[in-house]
């Protein structure tokens, strides 16, 4: 299998800063695209037009150098902040820092705008502290602090999530006696909320109405969706009645519901909204309609779908999305074709986002070949596949068993230059594991490390996984403990996978000494740790311990499965104690679980070895009664017992004897 190792297209490369240079000698001739005329003829609406439409920023920028000659042509504030904009964009601070430079040696006033878009620069470069620093120097820039500066400089920092940093930006707001407006306390709401202080929220809403600034519908929506979040939907409602009623906190409100998949109350407020007169718009609409899309209700679904088109709201691209995926996750490939071609022919484009939607529904569904070309029409109309569009073809290849073609996806995802993120990776790990690859595998962590997407721990338990079940206990043991290394820490898969292993080794020792490792760092123990333990235990002879065990789950509140059962009745039964073993059978359906064709096998087994034949059928019987049939494994158990005690020919005669009486 192909695999590019250390590739140099994943290579990230360092963004250059464009040289920036003021010429004092203009060529403006250049700028009029005339030769020979006056530069005094030269007039500022030129150079601004010319800096505002001008794409290329370094021709852009050009332009801007050309210009600035002190003699002939001096740029305005204006021109500074077109360019400060522009730059700004192509997040090119080192000229921006330049420029404002510029402003202080030429003796221009720095307006409130320049500043803003420098604010404004560093909030999409993601430097809000760069910002800060820069907001440290404004009185030496020849700007005063206004209450628009403060509010981008706090929106920044909101941006980047500096919460630390909001609450004395906004005490020295105050200390410069500024009065804050509706934005300001809106950004500190939203400031509250994202850092789940959804009560300080409230009490600030209660304090800006206290000081003459009364709350807005983007105030009452962005707590109504906080509260909404944490599944306060009663007391998000309560508040949302407060306040004149809107759209968009009717849609916080909608979601929050929908979250929980309480439709009917969500419905209910859609009926509200038009009773009180207030439109509903396209995301209230499809909000509802995803909800019963995931809950597998795609008639009501579609009927939302119709009701949007009677009440004249146009479903957008995410609305078909809803319904695609809705189709999709229920198997339903071929219906959720009918609504792709819906949705173009109501003129929507598809999006990488409707791609992907519609290519995880056809590998859900083992389509692989359509999978591939809707992907080739993907690229034909022009919407580049992204790490989602490769990950959700290598998974969909790897699942039906073609490892080959998810490796060729992978090559063809490298060259193309799209870099992979932490699931594209761990679907590859999984890939090289099953085709028994682990030194590749093993490449592939370092080479996620040097392409700055460092593995995590479900990519640690995908390769742990992978050699546990080819029998490498001892590099998974050694995979464990390099984890830390990347910045990973084992979860309970992590240690399940690995006493799994384990116990399949007979390694007892290291086994319990990782059970103990567990209850040391709190390791939360689940389900599926109690049965491993418990099996593991088993094999090695210790019943008993396994009993105790059992019973430690029992009080932890954990409620034992069909499998816990199976294991103690299979160990029953190999030790000779079938009557405990058909206690526990009789317990199973006292718990309100089905036994399964394992529980009834394990117990026949036990009985042809420790009682009668007899009892074996009579419970091979039972088994039939109780709707569990018999399979492969089953019959083996009895014809075994049956050669070893009356040889080839009497044993065909019973059987066909059983299956007469059948």
């Amino acid at each position: 299998m192909y695999l590019k190792k250390g590739c140099s297209l994943l290579l990230k490369v360092q963004k250059k800063s464009l040289p920036f240079i003021v010429n004092p000698t203009s060529n403006v001739e250049q700028l009029n695209g005339q030769t020979g005329k006056n530069s005094v003829d030269l007039k500022e609406s030129d150079v601004l037009k010319r800096l505002k439409y001008e794409e290329n920023i370094s021709t852009a920028l050009e332009s801007f150098k050309w210009v600035a000659n002190p003699s002939s042509f001096k740029h305005t504030p204006l021109a500074y902040k077109i360019m400060m904009e522009k730059l700004g964009k192509q997040q090119e601070m080192d000229s921006v820092q330049y420029l404002l430079q510029q402003i202080k040696l030429e003796g221009i006033s720095c307006s409130e705008d320049i500043f803003i878009s420098v604010i404004n620069a560093y909030r999409r470069g993601k430097a809000s502290e760069q910002a800060l620093k820069t907001f440290y120097r404004i009185q030496d820039l020849g700007c005063k602090p206004t209450v628009k500066i403060y509010n981008h400089l706090l929106d920044s920092l909101l941006s980047d999530n500096r919460f630390h940093m909001i609450n004395p930006i906004y005490s020295n707001m105050k200390k410069d006696g500024i009065v804050p407006n509706v934005y300001t306390y809106n950004i500190l709401l939203k400031a509250l909320c994202k850092n789940n202080r959804v009560d300080g929220a409230q009490k600030l809403l209660v304090e800006m109405s206290k000081k003459g600034c009364s709350p807005n519908e983007v105030s009452y929506t962005t707590i109504v969706s906080s509260l909404c979040k944490f599944g306060k939907v009663k007391e998000a409602r309560e508040l949302a009645m407060r306040f004149t009623p809107a759209t968009p906190i009717y849609n916080a409100l909608i979601n929050g519901l929908c979250k929980v998949y309480n439709t009917k109350e969500a419905v209910d407020l859609l009926d509200e909204m038009a009773y009180k007169g207030v439109d509903p718009n396209v995301i209230t609409y499809t909000t509802i309609l995803n909800a019963f899309a995931d809950q597998g209700n795609l008639g009501l679904s579609f009927a939302m779908l119709s009701k949007m088109f009677v009440r004249g709201c146009s479903p957008n691209i995410h609305s078909f999305t809803c319904l695609i995926k809705g189709n999709s996750l229920m198997g339903r490939w071929y219906e959720a074709l009918d609504v792709w071609d819906g949705m173009v022919k109501e003129g929507i484009l598809p999006n990488v986002v409707a791609y992907n939607t519609l290519l995880h529904g056809l590998c859900l569904a083992g389509n692989m070949n359509m999978a591939l070309s809707v992907c080739s029409a993907m690229k034909r109309s022009d919407c580049h596949p992204n790490s989602t569009t490769y990950s959700t073809l290598i998974e969909g290849f790897v699942k039906y068993g073609d490892v080959s073609k998810a490796s060729e996806i992978w090559n063809r995802m490298i060259n193309l230059g799209c870099r992979p993120n932490v699931v594209v990776y761990t679907c590859m790990v999984g890939v090289l594991c099953r085709n028994y690859m682990f030194e590749q595998a093993y490449c592939l962590l370092d080479n996620m490390v040097i392409e700055n997407c460092p593995p995590n721990t479900i990519t640690f338990n995908t390769f742990i996984k992978g050699l546990c079940f080819s029998g490498r206990i001892e590099w998974a043991m050694m995979l464990y403990n390099q984890m830390e290394r990347f910045g990973c820490s084992g979860n309970t898969t992590t240690y399940n996978e690995l006493l799994n292993g384990l116990f399949k080794c007979n390694n007892l020792t290291v086994a319990l000494q990782l059970v103990m490792e567990m209850e040391d760092k709190n390791i939360e123990f689940n389900l599926v740790t109690y049965n491993t333990i418990a099996s593991g235990l088993c094999h090695m002879g210790m019943l008993e311990e396994a009993v105790k065990l059992v019973a430690k789950m029992l009080v932890r509140g954990i409620t034992p499965d069909v499998l816990t059962f199976n294991i103690l009745m299979d160990a029953y039964c190999k030790g000779g104690k079938v009557e405990s073993a058909k206690q526990l059978l009789n317990a199973m359906n006292q718990l309100g679980l089905r036994p399964c064709f394992m529980s009834y096998t394990c117990l026949i087994g036990g009985m042809c070895n420790w009682i009668s034949l007899e009892a074996a059928i009579c419970c091979l019987q039972r088994m039939i009664t109780d709707g569990i049939p018999p399979k492969i494994s089953t019959w083996n158990v009895l014809v075994r017992h049956l050669l070893s005690k009356i040889g080839c020919r009497s044993a065909l005669q019973y059987l066909e004897s059983i299956l007469a009486a059948d």
